[in-house]
């Protein structure tokens, strides 16, 4: 089962390198606590606690530092001679096996955020042909455990609250990056359950598979 940013990120990339092809992935993520287990869920809660009775310094057994109200570089080990941490690695190393793609280029960032549960990442995409951001719409709507929530008008795109406790993965802010021509790439914000997608439920969906060609 790969890395659960992995798994939210390639739900929405894959369908979009099956249409036209992806060359550079670009993506920066905001890590929830229920990524580092039950006991960081219960320090954030437990920090908003100290936080609100005026306690200083809050409690700081998981992560040692404040969580509540900040933010910080994702707290797996960084390789001292790249700056990539273990997080971003493994996105990188598990893209390009899934993909079965040495080729794609990936580079990654990831942040913890003072968020309970689900994941979110900013995905920018550099495309091998044009795709316009209505027909990737489209593509992300049929796209098998994907949502698309992308109300410009509302402002109401993916939120950690609203992929909370689902199974799909839910993806928009779908626009078109300005910086490169040709319709040639693209922008797009994911949300997703880490512990649900990103976790047990891929486990299982992946054995469901594996004893479907077994059959």
């Amino acid at each position: 089962n790969p890395n659960c940013s992995t798994i939210i990120m390639n739900m929405v990339v894959w369908p979009i390198v099956q249409a036209v092809g992806v060359e550079r992935v670009v993506v920066s993520t905001y890590q929830a606590a229920s990524g580092a287990g039950a006991a960081a869920m219960a320090e954030l809660e437990q920090q908003a606690r100290d936080w609100v009775a005026g306690k200083s310094p809050v409690t700081q057994d998981i992560f040692g530092r404040q969580y509540v109200f900040n933010l910080f570089s994702h707290n797996s080990g960084i390789d001292l001679a790249t700056g990539y941490n273990e997080e971003e690695t493994k996105m990188i190393k598990e893209t390009k096996k899934i993909f079965g793609d040495d080729q794609i280029k990936v580079t990654a960032t990831c942040i913890r955020v003072p968020v309970l549960r689900a994941h979110c990442e900013s995905i920018n995409l550099t495309l091998k042909s044009p795709l316009d951001e209505k027909a990737a719409r489209e593509l992300l709507a049929k796209a098998p455990g994907v949502t698309v929530q992308d109300d410009r008008e509302n402002n109401k795109h993916p939120e950690p609250l609203d992929a909370s406790f689902k199974d799909d993965c839910i993806v928009g802010r779908i626009r078109q990056d300005v910086s490169q021509p040709d319709n040639r790439g693209l922008d797009l914000f994911v949300a997703g359950d880490q512990i649900r997608k990103g976790a047990a439920l891929n486990a299982i969906q992946i054995a469901e598979l594996l004893l479907s060609r077994d059959a």
